[in-house]
């Protein structure tokens, strides 16, 4: 563990202990235990049911579909699938849980122990461990702003699926509790366990953050409660931190709490006193047996999970040629990915090179294809401020333009101009070259004119190159590309000028 890892107080460093309990609400058209619609925006108290208002005389049903999405998650995340699990009632009393209870699940776990890998900023990977993933429903929301003499409730939520996801204490700093949920919901994205919209409430997360000196005993912890995003939850992380380690400094001690993450005013506060287990009176739910589940459903599940973004991170750098850096970043999101793998399939060149081995020519058009999306193509998104699924330029339209510069049709130059022109009218590549007459100088004969005139009008740059000068070079290059309007092949040029100024 480097010194970066450690808090600085007045009294010497300070390692931060931090463990995340998420709150995944299951993608599924029904709640857990009711038929009621889970539409997100829908109009207050329209999606509930008998069952979700705790009307007297009203039975849980469990929700298959649920429970699937819960055993794919937990293979997504390396973990053990427990074949026999137990719904329990979680005790507590708010204006939104109707029941007075919610059903969870405590000591018997759907899924048991797993993992996930995350990226550190200076490369590494670290391993992170879960505990467990359980099943439970969600509260109904609390609005206590709509009048200034009473609270409003809306039970849309009450009853909808959540997953909730927790994590051993083993991130040491803010940056590693960001890449492990930026990792969870991007594995969650993949599996369509989950849509992790974060604004939305359907990823939450609850932190524990405690601190001690380096290699003593646990902290006391307080859990920051039901943080919605990334930035924030790096914020929250970072004055917990400076708050625990000030109060300890100072002789007092930090109070086991929960507390809420004030955004307009970057601190946290207190809530209430952090309950234990006992303080809920879990007992198993009466009105539920036990979940039992069959190997033969895992393995039909195991079978139908889609490529995780680790192994197609490993296949894009290892098959691809790409850095790890570029792999990370097209992996990060599904649809990314997808429109990566798209791009790819309608480049000739590409196809052909993965058709005939040429491992070479495959690694430098999958390099190309690389650049081109993290670069240009996302630049184009950010400024028209579009998700990539509602792109201007689809993935085979944008194959044909990087089949002309890796066909050394346009130089990529000129490409750069054709990309533009692209998005803002939609025409194709090929048309646009056709049309302006853009296609790259490859005529030995052409390039050598080029050459010629060049350096007859600038002499005097050619006796300081042949003095020494070779940094002049580039200026040669410059010249000759301004003369055919960026259209000679940037290799041809190199090649041809090298020889007539050395000579």
């Amino acid at each position: 563990m480097s010194q970066s890892d450690f808090y600085m107080g007045t009294t010497g460093p300070w390692e931060i202990v931090i463990g995340v309990e998420v709150h995944a609400q299951i993608v599924s058209n029904a709640k857990l235990f009711s038929p009621a619609a889970t539409k997100f925006g829908a109009e207050p108290n329209t999606q509930v049911s008998f069952i979700d208002a705790a009307m007297p005389g009203m039975l849980p049903t469990l929700n298959k579909f649920c429970v699937e999405q819960a055993v794919k998650t937990g293979l997504g995340l390396n973990a053990i699938i427990n074949l026999k699990s137990i719904f329990d009632r979680k005790n507590y009393f708010y204006a939104d849980l109707p029941a007075g209870y919610q059903i969870s699940q405590f000591l018997h776990p759907i899924v048991g122990n797993g993992y996930i890998d995350i990226d550190k900023s200076d490369g590494a990977t670290k391993r992170i461990g879960i505990i467990r993933l359980h099943l439970e429903q969600d509260a109904g929301k609390s609005f206590h702003d709509q009048s200034p003499t009473r609270s409003f409730i809306d039970l849309n939520r009450a009853g909808v699926a959540l997953m909730e996801i927790v994590s051993e204490p083993d991130m040491r700093s803010a940056d590693e509790v960001m890449a492990y949920i930026r990792k969870l919901r991007t594995i969650l994205r993949y599996l369509g366990t989950c849509d992790g919209n974060m604004e939305e409430g359907s990823l939450r997360a609850d932190v524990n953050v405690s601190v001690r000196k380096p290699g003593g005993l646990l902290g006391t912890r307080a859990e920051i409660k039901n943080v919605n995003s990334v930035r924030f939850i790096g914020q929250a992380i970072a004055f917990e931190v400076a708050r625990q380690v000030d109060l300890l400094e100072a002789g007092q001690s930090v109070v086991q709490e929960t507390r809420l993450y004030d955004a307009p005013k970057g601190e946290t506060r207190s809530m209430r006193g952090k309950e234990d287990a006992h303080d809920y009176r879990y007992f198993p739910d009466p009105d539920l047996p036990s979940l039992v589940i069959s190997q033969d459903l895992v393995e039909r599940i195991r079978a139908q999970m889609p490529e995780l973004p680790d192994t197609k991170k490993n296949r894009l750098v290892e098959s691809f040629g790409l850095t790890p850096y570029d792999a990370g970043v097209i992996v990060s999101e599904r649809e990314t990915a997808d429109y990566f793998e798209d791009l790819l399939a309608n480049i000739p060149t590409f196809k052909q090179a993965q058709q005939e081995n040429k491992i070479e020519t495959l690694q430098s058009t999958a390099k190309l294809a690389a650049n081109w999306l993290t670069g240009d193509f996302f630049a184009a998104l950010n400024r028209s401020s579009l998700e990539i699924g509602a792109s201007l330029i689809s993935p085979s339209r944008l194959a044909e333009l990087i089949e002309l510069i890796a066909t050394d049709i346009i130089s990529g130059r000129i490409a750069k101009d054709v990309f533009v022109e692209m998005w803002e009218t939609q025409q194709s590549a090929k048309n646009i070259v056709e049309s302006k007459g853009l296609q790259q100088i490859t005529d030995i004969g052409a390039v050598e004119a080029a050459i010629d005139n060049t350096l007859n009008e600038h002499q005097d740059k050619v006796a300081e190159y042949r003095s020494g000068k070779d940094k002049l070079f580039g200026f040669f290059v410059g010249q000759v590309m301004k003369v055919t309007g960026g259209k000679a092949n940037p290799a041809l040029v190199n090649e041809l000028l090298l020889k007539k100024l050395n000579g």
